[in-house]
């Protein structure tokens, strides 16, 4: 499995480029680091390592949701997506024993891909921040354990889904209203959402042995209950292309719109994926924003939230690009521009959830008096994010940003913008509507990058 990794990403952009990865990770934890001192009066060192764990509680969500990807590469078993993860199709393997090997790898490989290369970075710039060196290895230790609890927990509720959407929802909204009565009775605290970063600040065996918990015991549940053995069956579907295709006919690229919502309706994980990709992310987000508003009292917490679902939001171009060759469009008299054109359309009208979302947020927080500029903010960071995806990596996002030249290509496009729109929302709220100033590089990027992608087709492996 860590060969099947190896192979696949190597093959698409040479293996220099992916293993150049971490590389970039490491760089830019070190220059992170290095300008701590610079914002330690508004950002502390313990709200940074708050961002830290949380962005790695993210990644941890990220990669754990394979239950829900399961009958996704079963159906398109035959094609690149095949994996060896369903061995036990064909060899005297059990299903229980594959995955337990998949959740280490998973383990193993993020760990070395992400973790490591973000101490290591941190590690080489402690001796010129002030702090003791041996922080980085307490650093790499929790800041692991805060992405195995993301991974775990959400491979568990993957896995819930793989067997019953009925039972997913129902251990949700068990969660739900644990969580809720928590919050009702002031027992939600960082300790207590994050056990890991309470480890961090104290190193002390209760929140380690909470930690571990909380990822041992959804883990093993897990792999316990984990299928692969998606029985086979005939789904029937009327003809619904050209109904749909009139429907949105206005806005042109009629067909390839409906294309879209067809296949994310009717693809394994539908609404998986809203959940484990987006909504559950965001989830996170808010709560962490909420506790952040304790350490830095000027924070807008509805502005910054706007400014990262703009971020997140790119994801469901991710979606919808998401085993979409252009392949299956040449023989067809259909240049690649034409299908960016009808993706970056889908995009728009399936970004009108993140804007439900952004509303939901304002009324419930009692945010009403910077709605606009948070509303500026969601759609100018949209907009750009997925300008500079577009640019980077054309159709295939989902597999282009594991090159190490792209990846950095794509943090120094994203992060300087996000950054100065944060600190200024800090200053005065207002100031988010300043956002609107990325509007005219993400329509120059969109335009480049129709044109960069007219003639490259994606590599096989």
């Amino acid at each position: 499995m860590m060969k099947e990794e190896w192979r696949m990403h190597s093959t698409i952009f040479g293996s220099l480029g992916f293993a150049l990865f971490p590389a970039v990770i490491a760089v830019f934890a070190l220059l992170g680091s290095l300008t701590l001192p610079l914002f330690a009066d508004v950002f502390p060192y313990d709200v940074v390592a708050l961002f830290a764990h949380a962005l790695f509680l993210l990644m941890g969500v990220m990669v754990g949701s394979f239950g829900l990807m399961g009958r996704e590469f079963m159906n398109r078993r035959f094609g690149q997506a095949s994996l060896i993860a369903y061995a036990s199709r064909s060899l005297p393997v059990s299903e229980r024993r594959i995955f337990g090997a998949f959740l280490v790898k998973d383990t193993v490989y993020y760990i070395l891909l992400y973790v490591l290369p973000f101490a290591a970075g941190f590690a080489v710039a402690t001796p010129f921040i002030g702090l003791d060196p041996g922080l980085a290895v307490l650093a790499f230790v929790s800041l692991a354990l805060a992405f195995l609890l993301g991974l775990s927990a959400v491979c568990f509720l993957s896995t819930l889904y793989a067997r019953s959407v009925t039972l997913l929802a129902g251990t949700a909204t068990v969660l739900a209203v644990l969580a809720l009565a928590a919050f009702r009775l002031g027992a939600i605290t960082v300790s207590a959402v994050l056990p890991p970063y309470a480890f961090f600040l104290d190193p002390a065996v209760e929140p380690l042995a909470i930690s571990l918990l909380l990822i041992l015991v959804p883990a093993a549940a897990s792999v316990l209950f984990v299928t692969v053995d998606y029985p086979d069956r005939t789904k029937r579907f009327k003809n619904s292309l050209d109904p749909l295709a009139e429907r949105v006919g206005t806005l042109g690229s009629a067909h390839f719109i409906a294309k879209d919502a067809l296949d994310l309706l009717r693809s394994e994980g539908g609404a998986g994926k809203v959940i484990f990709s987006f909504l559950l992310p965001l989830g996170l987000v808010w709560v962490c924003l909420r506790v952040l508003i304790r350490f830095i009292p000027g924070i807008d917490p509805l502005v910054v939230f706007a400014v990262l679902l703009g971020v997140i939001s790119a994801t469901i171009y991710n979606w919808l690009t998401e085993f979409d060759s252009f392949t299956s469009y040449a023989f067809l008299p259909v240049e690649v521009s034409e299908v960016i054109d009808a993706k970056l359309k889908s995009y728009a009208l399936a970004n009108l959830l993140p804007l439900g979302v952004l509303v939901l947020a304002a009324a419930t927080s009692g945010g009403a008096g910077t709605f606009f500029p948070a509303l500026a903010a969601f759609a100018s960071v949209s907009a750009y994010t997925l300008a500079v995806t577009v640019y980077l990596t054309g159709l295939h996002p989902n597999v282009m940003l594991y090159s190490a030249w792209v990846f950095l290509r794509y943090l120094l496009a994203i992060s300087p913008a996000l950054l100065l729109l944060i600190f200024a929302s800090i200053l005065d709220p207002a100031y988010a509507a300043s956002s609107l100033l990325l509007v005219a590089p993400a329509a120059l990027l969109l335009s480049r990058g129709r044109m960069k992608w007219q003639a490259w087709e994606m590599p096989g492996y």
